[in-house]
């Protein structure tokens, strides 16, 4: 769904298009903004959705990074504002696709279905940021995050027990930009809810140096998924898929 443009987005726009142009990287596409290790601003044109990706197996060159820490500072200052749709992925800002019916219901039947998986053993957040490391801040679809509610008043969780993204589109992403943030920050489960292939890829025991998952299975209907970080609970693959196109 396409928003009209509010005139504090406008102003954003306009301090975006007259700031300094960063220098020219292997990053590009997507990107809204990116700040310089000595924190001055810089603006980056928007793009085709895929040059993201392909920017994510070439990352940008360190200097030219974004840390988590800068990335929070652009909300603060109004850059961007808290209701935008980007996550910091390996230092780069990336705009998120609009979501259609069909992913936006496997995310409340992934969120449903988990929330009565998990209880109140621990928290299950629905698209909201997660600290993945010095220079990533993804917004997963789902993640189960130790604590209650009241532990992140203040801030952001720093680690999860399980990250479940919904893709339709974005399965490029997911599978490879995605899988390596998550493992490197020690996740040690994450699923993606493939709405394509109508399965679920499972990633398990992570090896954070090595920014890979040791153990990869594919869950179908009829199945079921066990959370490893939460023995005793389990989610039925069929509540997390929705139903086939017609």
């Amino acid at each position: 769904m396409r928003r009209s443009i509010t005139p504090i987005a406008r102003r954003r726009r306009i301090e975006a298009e007259t700031a300094p142009p960063l220098p020219r990287t292997a990053v590009s596409g997507t990107l809204l903004a990116a700040v310089a290790p000595d924190s001055r601003k810089y603006a980056l044109p928007s793009g085709s959705r895929g040059a993201s990706l392909t920017a994510m197996a070439h990352p940008a060159p360190a200097a030219s990074r974004c840390t988590s820490e800068e990335f929070f500072e652009l909300v603060a200052r109004g850059v961007l504002a808290p209701d935008d749709r980007v996550e910091l992925l390996e230092g780069v800002i990336v705009a998120m696709a609009p979501q259609n019916p069909r992913h936006a219901t496997g995310v409340h039947m992934v969120h449903d279905a988990v929330s009565r998986a998990v209880g109140t053993r621990a928290l299950v957040r629905q698209q909201f940021p997660l600290i993945a490391g010095l220079l990533s801040v993804p917004e997963p679809d789902v993640a189960v995050v130790p604590g209650s509610v009241s532990d992140y008043l203040d801030r952001h969780p720093t680690t999860a027990l399980l990250v479940v993204e919904v893709a339709d589109s974005s399965i490029v992403q997911d599978r490879l930009t995605k899988t390596a943030i998550y493992a490197a920050a020690g996740v040690p489960e994450y699923w993606v809810v493939d709405l394509v292939g109508d399965r679920v890829e499972v990633h398990r025991s992570p090896i954070p140096a090595e920014r890979r998952y040791a153990e990869t299975s594919v869950a179908l209907r009829g199945g079921r998924l066990d959370l490893v970080a939460l023995p005793g609970a389990s989610v039925a693959v069929d509540d997390l898929l929705p139903s086939r196109e017609r």
